[in-house]
């Protein structure tokens, strides 16, 4: 019989060029909101937050039907889904069309959480969270090229550019899908219509703790770090007066980081029973470059925060996804990531929303007296601030983290799971 052949890396591909149109709207939708539409700033965090706030209520259906029909049907309705959204904000003429288009994306956005589902069902428990870090590498990789192109199209082409490209690379990603991602949910592994497979059964076998504060560190973690969609591109504009183009490359430099510590680093890290303490380490030192944001004035400085922030980040979150996963069965693989994904898109909703709360509510007008930018400076160092402690909570309740030490998935390599 001849050796499965592992699909990684067609998974890693799908997350790339899904990323890839992601990162291309991140450094643009803040400005070209602002600018455009002439949104204040809580109309900002509002928009900002919206995809993921439409992403909480349907990651658990996601996940749950992904459990029983399997991961690829899920994952093309997804991307589908990604590619509408993405033109519906391209061609928006009225800030509502900015909501519905961002909307429509977080209604149908499962492409992550069922790629980590993807990833779970083909490794191992041991080599799950090394596993994850191809999620993070083709995070980090779309985030190098993403921005970048988001800001040359953005300042060349129009705003519009960036939103009509991302969702031709959607089509692109989907029809690569379709050709080249194999089914990877075992009919043994799936929940059949008549199992209860309920949310619930995530919590059994004495992890009602692991998985609760696993929940809580989620949320708190993803909602501190999330606070950088929205103020990051501003920060930028404000601190340094950089346009798109040099905006999107900071994003860039950043993912270029990320690629290096979650494609390389964290692999090697791992190859010891670490991860509670990795998880640790990457939330205080995301939570110490958030801090130091606001509080530098130089080029040079914001660029070494900001690796130490890609640092931190790289280091957290495929370890807090991948302890996640590891300690419940195959067969709960969608529900589990999908209760994490929600946790992930509250917090992707709350960090913006919470973000723009301390930035002045002329923020959108042309004013810049030096009153008014001594009061843009508090307000960023605040919302910084603000982020920095939600992080280094998420470090808390990481420490206060209890291990299960006995895996339900210790015979997955018997049954044809293929390892890392």
């Amino acid at each position: 019989m001849p050796e499965r052949r592992s699909p990684l890396g067609i998974i890693f591909l799908t997350v790339f060029v899904s990323m890839i149109g992601f990162g291309i709207v991140i450094p643009v939708l803040p400005l070209y909101a602002k600018s455009t539409f002439n949104l204040s700033p809580s109309q900002l965090g509002w928009l900002t937050g919206i995809f993921s706030l439409a992403q909480l209520f349907a990651a658990p259906f996601i996940g749950k039907i992904s459990d029983r029909v399997g991961r690829k049907p899920v994952l093309l309705v997804s991307i589908a889904g990604t590619a509408i959204g993405y033109f519906v904000t391209g061609a928006a003429n009225a800030a509502w069309m900015l909501f519905l288009g961002r909307i429509i994306d977080g209604v149908s956005g499962g492409n992550i959480s069922t790629a980590q589902a993807c990833i779970a069902d083909v490794t191992s428990p041991k080599d799950r969270s090394k596993a994850m870090g191809v999620i993070g590498a083709a995070f980090g990789l779309g985030f190098i090229l993403g921005p970048a192109l988001g800001g040359i199209l953005g300042q060349h082409f129009g705003p519009s550019a960036p939103f009509y490209f991302a969702g031709a690379l959607s089509v692109l990603n989907a029809l690569l899908a379709v050709k080249y991602l194999p089914e990877t949910l075992s009919e043994e592994k799936r929940a059949h219509p008549s199992e209860k497979a309920s949310l619930g059964e995530v919590f059994t076998n004495k992890r009602e703790a692991f998985i609760g504060l696993m929940l809580a560190i989620q949320l708190v973690f993803t909602t501190g770090f999330a606070s950088i969609h929205v103020l990051f591109a501003l920060f930028c504009k404000d601190r340094f007066n950089w346009n798109l183009r040099e905006t999107g490359l900071a994003f860039a430099f950043v993912g270029f980081i990320a690629v290096a510590v979650q494609g390389g680093l964290i692999r090697q890290l791992l190859k010891k029973p670490i991860e509670k303490e990795v998880t640790i380490v990457g939330c205080i030192l995301l939570a110490l470059s958030l801090w130091l944001l606001p509080r530098t004035f130089s080029v040079a400085g914001f660029l070494g925060v900001s690796a130490l922030l890609a640092l931190g980040n790289g280091l957290a979150t495929p370890t807090i996804t991948g302890m996640s996963s590891r300690h419940v069965h195959g067969k709960a693989q969608g529900r589990v990531l999908g209760l994490m994904a929600s946790a992930g898109s509250l917090g992707r909703f709350l960090g913006p929303a919470i973000a723009v709360i301390p930035l002045p509510l002329d923020f959108s007008e042309a004013s810049r007296t030096a009153e008014y930018l001594q009061t843009l400076n508090r307000g960023y160092t605040t919302a910084f601030t603000w982020a920095a402690a939600l992080v280094l909570l998420a470090a808390v309740f990481a420490f206060a983290l209890p291990i299960p030490k006995e895996n339900p998935d210790e015979n997955d390599e018997e049954n044809g799971v293929v390892a890392l």
